[in-house]
């Protein structure tokens, strides 16, 4: 039997936002909804001098950009002991930009973009005599429960339940997970000081060392249903979580995860 391993806890999809967000990026707006009154304002985005506030958009499009926004944060940030309430702080459109009138404009997801902290929304014309494409800048915050600092920790401070406490934080204010289990917190090392109330985030403790180069590791070769393990010699350190190399005994080199102390995962 494969020991089970503590890891970060890092942002997992909620079960409802991915059916919400699947639905969200084939959704259409309706020929009747409120988004033709956009017509006027792109149609004359060439000329204003002034930037064209959110608030200028019609209801209806701002109501598909938020959704859109929402489901995918969730999708991506939602950890798994808790819905996060999601706040999409919508921005302005370039004023240096002169499109085309489109009677239909649908929300979208730009290709690679991360859908959370400061981004961008797509904004396409699906019904114009020019076929056009914007981006619309967003901050989209995620707010959901994490441990943070009572008090002020400097680097190099070796955690005890005590320092910390559960508070709603921004989990998207960072790329890294913000930790909200204190099993996966106590007794680690800070990497960097944090502040009286900074969340604690997977990149703030530093990395436990399983094992270094020369020792003799356990690797574990995991498959559907299935687990084989052998004995190698590590070729280098094997970093939590990090990838590590295994000579194994026939010569054969073999690259996995190093989960636990002198053990290696290789997934089949």
């Amino acid at each position: 039997m494969i020991p089970t391993v503590n890891k970060l806890a890092s942002p997992r999809p909620h079960p409802a936002a991915t059916a919400a967000f699947a639905a969200a990026r084939s959704r259409r707006p309706a020929p009747g909804r409120p988004i033709r009154a956009i017509v006027a304002l792109v149609a004359g985005l060439g000329a204003n001098a002034q930037a064209q506030p959110a608030a200028a958009l019609p209801d209806g499009l701002l109501a598909e950009v938020r959704r859109l926004a929402g489901d995918a944060a969730l999708l991506v940030a939602s950890p798994s002991t808790s819905t996060p309430r999601v706040e999409v702080v919508v921005g302005r459109i370039d004023p240096r930009l002169s499109l085309a009138a489109c009677a239909e404009i649908v929300p979208f997801l730009p290709p690679g973009a991360r859908p959370l902290g400061s981004t961008r929304i797509g904004l396409r014309c699906a019904n114009g005599p020019t076929a056009w494409r914007v981006t619309l800048p967003l901050t989209v915050k995620v707010w959901g429960p994490a441990l943070v600092a009572r008090t002020a920790l400097p680097a190099g401070t070796v955690l005890q339940a005590s320092q910390l406490m559960t508070a709603e934080v921004d989990l998207a204010a960072r790329a890294d997970a913000a930790i909200d289990h204190e099993r996966n917190a106590v007794g680690r090392t800070l990497r960097r000081g944090l502040a009286a109330g900074d969340a604690l985030r997977s990149g703030d403790i530093r990395l436990r060392q399983y094992f270094n180069a020369g020792d003799t590791v356990r690797v574990v070769a995991v498959g559907a249903g299935f687990a084989v393990s052998g004995e190698g010699q590590a070729l280098g350190p094997g970093n939590e979580g990090r990838s590590a190399q295994v000579r194994l005994a026939g010569g054969r080199v073999v690259t996995g995860v190093a989960t636990g102390e002198r053990r290696v995962e290789v997934a089949l």
